[in-house]
């Protein structure tokens, strides 16, 4: 028994209670403890199930991240030869521009 108590001491303490509260409000106030432990129940278990489902999307995000980070490491940029130099990609003069602009 918790705190050295026997059943004298438990019966004495259950006599007093219903003196405080009476015979009629305690099984109301069971039922209203009952109500509140299965909605704390409830939300702790929600909770949980929310939290292992945050986990999962992050692993997924984790997951094709990743795969997006293999794809683009696979495709090797095109190598130059030696004596190659690359070409710089130029626009255009404007004079040119205007020209095709004024037949079209």
């Amino acid at each position: 028994m918790p705190f050295n108590m026997g059943a004298t001491e438990l019966l004495i303490i259950a006599g007093i209670i219903i003196l405080l509260f009476g015979a009629t409000k305690l099984p109301q106030m069971a039922r209203s403890l009952g109500q509140s432990a299965r909605v704390f129940k409830s939300e702790a278990r929600g909770m949980k199930e929310d939290e292992e489902a945050a986990k999962r999307e992050k692993s997924e995000q984790e997951q094709a991240s990743e795969a997006r980070t293999a794809e683009s490491a696979k495709a090797e940029p095109q190598q130059l030869t030696s004596g190659e130099q690359p070409q710089p990609q130029v626009a255009p003069p404007i004079e040119d521009m205007q020209r095709h602009n004024a037949k079209n």
